[in-house]
């Protein structure tokens, strides 16, 4: 019998601080700027300020990039550009600094973390540090299998709520989140479907590497064939990411929801962390307010569970690579809003009307008038 109670979560996470929200709100008023001049910043200045407790509030000076990575069964039919199995070549490159994310974090001076959930390769061709997760050697196929035993998604969930307890024991003040996947974006494309009621071909993408006509239309079948396993279990969110999600999707969600807990702000990076926080709005929908949309990667699946969780992305630059590199561009922006925020001078109090302060003294100066 497991001991893992997903309810737990609606108990644990609180909305960030709404009394402090109000002062920074007001803080905000008394700059020199006036408020909405500054756009979107306002309102990330006053988020941060909310999830800190703080006013002003701090900067952002421990960011950390978490990705984390696996293979999908599922891509054996097809359903992407990359062959089956590959995720773990993408990982080298990122390890190696070759890849889109590696030169964004590096440029921004941000650390990045891999953890492996479940790579389709030899866990001696990589660090100790990635692969000490691991929870199987591929997810299942899910348009005919099970993802994972429900012990394997435990064990993965478990694993993310570890990450995000590392993570915050180590002063990590915002983390971008991301995925390193093949066949990711199918696993996806079936939670957010199955969540939000709707058919395959609402929710299927092309992908980071775009495919071509037919292998979206394999796609779309697979995740039609997937949702037909997930519709029975949508009232068990753990049983759910076993059946058709993915041990690095169990991970992610895990993730997601004890960040909430830990009171540290997560910005989302593209579809796969969408549809793992849709999973995680399921289980407690106090936790997207924790989180931020870095932006709007083009997949029709991200969208839906954007607007479902009513986050709206940061940037709009039709970035579609994945593995959290549109989320570090978001960095910037969040770290920008905060130092306006913080550093911006209040206006100097207005002195009092001249007009007014004569009629004051007239009147302490005039004489009574006379009684008889």
């Amino acid at each position: 019998m497991s001991s893992l109670n997903l309810d737990d979560f609606t108990d644990l996470i609180e909305r960030p601080d709404g009394g402090v929200r109000r002062d920074a709100e007001a803080r905000r008023e008394r700059q020199i700027v006036p408020p909405g001049a500054l756009g979107r910043l306002d309102e990330l200045g006053e988020w941060l300020a909310a999830a800190q407790s703080a006013v002003p509030v701090r900067p952002i000076e421990q960011p950390r990039v978490v990705l984390f990575a696996g293979d999908h069964g599922i891509a054996e039919l097809g359903v992407s550009a990359r062959a089956a199995g590959s995720a773990g070549e993408l990982v080298r490159e990122i390890l190696e600094g070759g890849r889109p994310v590696s030169v964004l974090a590096r440029r921004a001076g941000v650390p990045v973390r891999i953890v492996d959930m479940a790579l389709d390769c030899d866990p001696d061709s990589l660090p100790e540090a990635v692969v000490r997760h691991r929870v199987r050697r591929g997810s299942g196929r899910i348009d005919v299998e099970d993802a994972l035993t429900a012990e394997e998604a435990e064990a993965a969930f478990r694993a993310g709520v570890a990450v995000a307890d590392e993570e915050a024991d180590s002063g990590t003040d915002l983390v971008v989140l991301g995925d390193v996947s093949v066949g990711g974006t199918t696993a996806a494309g079936v939670l957010v479907a199955a969540l939000c009621g709707t058919d395959a071909s609402v929710v299927t993408g092309r992908g980071g590497l775009a495919i071509d006509d037919l292998m979206w239309m394999r796609k779309c079948a697979a995740i039609r064939d997937a949702l037909r396993r997930a519709r029975p279990v949508l009232g068990d969110q753990l049983q759910l990411l076993a059946t058709v999600g993915g041990a690095d999707l169990a991970a992610i969600t895990g993730f997601l929801l004890q960040s909430a807990v830990r009171k540290m702000p997560v910005v989302l990076d593209g579809v796969v962390v969408a549809a793992c926080a849709l999973v995680g709005q399921r289980i407690a929908f106090r936790a997207p307010d924790w989180w931020l949309a870095a932006h709007n990667s083009g997949e029709p699946g991200q969208a839906k569970a954007l607007d479902r969780m009513a986050l709206e992305p940061l940037l709009d630059q039709g970035v579609k690579v994945g593995e959290g590199a549109g989320g570090v561009l978001a960095l910037p922006m969040v770290q920008a809003a905060a130092a306006l925020a913080a550093e911006l001078p209040e206006q100097p109090e207005q002195p009092q009307d001249s007009e007014d302060s004569e009629a004051a003294e007239g009147s302490e100066t005039a004489e009574p008038a006379e009684t008889e």
